[in-house]
């Protein structure tokens, strides 16, 4: 389908529209009536210009507050600090842009399936026409192989029709005159006519693209950046004011406080979060991509690690999406084998059945030599209900072999009085059943049934069992009935109640619920939506067109290798290999990753506390700024950037799902803040009263202070237990020594920054390393009591 600006509608029963589609078809007049007064066959488009999505990286909290501080580095006419923050700012933007969102890709990827031609009675011919120039109320063809192309009613013919990627059945329908039908499904066998219902948007297809291109979700990484950002700018802004407050009553010229509050306003700016956030999901994502999986979107990664419940779809996600022969029920006088290699006889070989698939697969592995030679098939009569074959036994007799429904086969057949019974029991348990009989044309006998089901895939049930113990419930969601869903869930492994049919409860919980079964795409989106107004982070696993729209709406989406393109642009992970166990590998990535996240997340809480509080601190204990803009955005650099370093950093990934308490590790942030607080202040009056230091020169001691508490507190904080319990990874120690490096050789060589002696410098970080050690004692208590983990 290719796009365009109109929405459709489907035509009302009745109505004057509906009265003038006539068994010959449109007219090309009336049909282009149609088009003008309801649109093309198609989907809008709703393409974002890539000028504007670069350019909303720069609308967002952290920018605007460097964007900010460049104008009054302009003003101030510091033009190389204006242009180092440019480039920070154009660092973060551009690392932003890997977070792009798929919907775009996801509504292509809904096109593309969609039949691009259609074959369409016309002033009473049959001609092929675009797809996109269906009219509602015209008549088309449906013929094997071939998609269908809009939301039509058969009004003639028979076909068999797979509709799995739409309604998550897997077994494909028999459909005669009067069904309904839907745009992308796929005709499997037969031929039929069909009026068109429904185009576009109006589609049971378009609404679920409409759904995949409105769902969204703000993740939780986003979340916490935000509120991170909100308390310091809260915490910090009262200190700047208090600042300004205390320089204007020391009578300090408006030259002095406008770089002094330029300071402070870039010491409060979390610089590098938004970038160490991507960064670590992008190293998560190229662990996971060996470990085949493939994130599409990397906030996924970090949601992976919050992930409480994991909706599951049954058909090719659970389940192999084939069917399978999985009971033969002989009658007496019949074995398992003879059964099967009748049934055999009486289905197709090499069609696109995969009912007579199954079947013949089953025959072949349990192949028996005196079994009756085939003179003729008929196929499979819809009207009938079954198919049948004429052959041949061992001495030459003719026989007659029926394979259909129960109902069926039994009036035609001589049925043991257990078999009514037995074909009770299987259908109740979800199965599809098929009843065989064989015998002289007038005396056949009932040979057994086959029961037929989608066999849940071997990983499955290891699958659940591993999620529960890493605390993540899975909940079954699926089109399929409810009878058959519950099979499948017990079988692997889905302790739990089914939801009664019906609308999805606004209120529903996971726990409620093991199975939600019968519901359509739209209802597998709500429920994705429902648990997420619980506070639940939501995983949604799938591999259908009926799943894209649940699969974009929760925070991670996983389509399983054998999903279609459509699904596979929905998620924010895909699996590249087969099987599930890229989940289990996804959640303990993500747990990993999220701990990174975590430590630098702390790190930068209790740094931009420390810097604006020690600018504070320097103005009484001074009289001046103790740090400088320059100075400000040295530390910044060699801080921010090179502790982006934790994110490869050597941790332990939790047991349990994580959550962003943003309020605890504020106060453990300030907590440790004010450790460092106290040790940047100790260091500034060891060189103010004891050394008599200038200010010049106890600006560079405020600098060299800064540097190393932070690098302090950055190891402190970086393990939850003690300083020592953990090896730190080997890009995290370069970067400390870089880090050191840099501020030692500018403060001893006096470059930017008036110089220290090297012995002064020496002093600093040996003290550095003490207050760690002391502040490790007091950190282990206090992570504990605010379950830091």
């Amino acid at each position: 389908m290719q796009t365009a600006a109109s929405t459709t509608t489907a035509v009302p029963a009745g109505s004057a529209d509906a009265e003038k589609a006539v068994s010959g078809g449109l007219t090309s007049d009336e049909a282009r009536r149609r088009l003008a007064k309801f649109g093309p066959n198609a989907m809008p488009d709703t393409s974002v210009h890539p000028l504007r999505k670069a350019l909303e990286k720069f609308w967002a909290p952290v920018p605007w507050m460097l964007e900010a501080s460049i104008v009054l580095e302009l003003a101030l006419g510091k033009y190389v600090e204006a242009a180092i923050i440019a480039l920070l700012l154009a660092f973060n933007a551009a690392l932003g842009l890997f977070q792009e969102s798929r919907a775009q890709a996801t509504l292509a990827a809904l096109k593309s399936r969609l039949a691009l031609t259609a074959s369409v009675k016309r002033d009473g011919v049959w001609k092929i026409i675009p797809a996109t120039e269906l009219a509602l109320g015209d008549l088309v063809k449906l013929s094997l192989g071939g998609v269908v192309a809009a939301d039509v009613k058969l009004i003639g013919g028979e076909v068999l029709l797979d509709q799995s990627m739409l309604t998550g059945e897997s077994a494909p329908i028999e459909a005669g005159a009067g069904v309904q039908t839907f745009a992308g499904a796929l005709v499997r066998r037969g031929e039929a006519e069909a009026e068109v219902t429904a185009t576009g948007v109006r589609t049971k297809f378009g609404r679920t693209a409409e759904l995949v291109r409105t769902a969204h979700v703000v993740s939780t990484q986003q979340k916490a950046v935000l509120r991170v950002v909100r308390n310091l700018a809260a915490f910090n802004g009262v200190v700047i004011m208090l600042l300004v407050a205390y320089a204007w009553r020391l009578q300090m010229p408006v030259a002095d406080i406008v770089p002094l509050v330029l300071t402070a306003i870039l010491a409060s700016i979390p610089v590098a979060l938004p970038a160490t956030f991507t960064l670590a999901s992008a190293l998560g994502a190229r662990a996971l991509a060996k470990q085949g999986v493939l994130p599409t979107r990397l906030s996924a990664v970090d949601e992976a690690a919050s992930m409480v419940v994991l909706c599951v779809d049954k058909t090719g996600t659970l389940t192999q999406n084939t069917l399978t022969v999985t009971h033969v029920r002989p009658m007496p006088g019949f074995d398992e084998a003879h059964v099967l290699a009748l049934a055999a006889l009486a289905s197709s070989d090499g069609g696109e059945d995969p009912v007579d698939g199954a079947i013949r697969a089953a025959a072949a592995s349990k192949a028996v030599s005196d079994a009756p030679k085939l003179v003729k098939f008929a196929a499979f009569d819809p009207a009938k209900k079954m198919s049948e074959a004429t052959a041949t036994d061992a001495a030459g007799n003719a026989q007659r072999i029926v394979k259909g429904a129960y109902a069926v086969v039994v009036g035609l057949a001589e049925a043991s009085p257990t078999a009514a019974a037995a074909a009770k029991q299987l259908e109740d348990e979800g199965f599809r059943v098929l009843a065989v009989a064989a015998g002289p044309a007038t005396g056949m006998k009932l040979a057994g049934l086959v029961a037929l089901s989608d066999p849940p895939r071997k990983d499955s049930a290891a699958l659940v069992s591993e999620l529960r113990g890493l605390g993540v419930r899975t909940v079954m969601v699926t089109g399929d009935a409810p009878a058959t869903a519950a099979i499948v869930a017990k079988a692997v492994g889905l302790d739990g109640a089914v939801c009664p049919p019906g609308p999805i409860p606004d209120a529903v919980h996971p726990n409620q619920f093991a199975v939600f079964a019968g519901v359509l795409p739209e209802d597998k989106y709500k429920l994705v939506k429902a648990f997420q107004k619980g506070g639940q982070t939501v995983g949604m696993c799938g591999d259908g067109a009926n799943d894209a729209p649940a699969l974009r709406q929760a925070q991670m989406g996983i389509a399983v290798s054998t999903a279609t393109d459509v699904a596979k642009s929905a998620a924010g992970m895909v699996l590249t290999e087969p099987g599930l166990g890229g989940i289990v590998a996804a959640v303990k990535e993500g747990r990993t990753t999220f701990q990174r996240i975590l430590s630098y997340t702390l790190n930068s809480i209790t740094k931009k506390i420390v810097q604006v509080l020690f600018l504070a601190i320097g103005l009484l204990m001074t009289g001046h700024a103790i740090l400088t803009p320059l100075l400000m955005v040295l530390i910044m650099i060699t801080g921010d950037f090179l502790g982006m370093s934790l994110t490869t950093d050597n941790v332990r990934p939790s047991p349990a799902p994580n959550a962003w308490r943003i309020g605890n590790l504020t106060i453990a942030g300030v907590i440790m803040g004010v450790g460092e607080l106290l040790f940047c202040t100790a260091i500034l009056a060891f060189g103010a009263y004891r050394l008599g230091l200038p200010i010049s020169a106890l600006q560079t001691l405020g600098f060299v202070a800064v540097v190393f508490g932070n690098q302090a507190t950055t190891y402190t904080n970086r393990e939850r237990r003690r300083l020592w319990s953990s090896r730190p990874s080997i890009w995290l120690l370069l970067s400390s020594v870089v880090d050191l490096l840099i501020a030692s050789i500018l403060a001893v060589t006096g470059i930017a920054m008036p110089p220290l002696p090297a012995s002064v410098v020496a002093g600093a970080l040996a003290a550095a390393v003490v207050f760690a050690i002391l502040l490790d004692l007091v950190k282990a208590p206090v992570f504990q009591r605010l379950e830091i983990t």
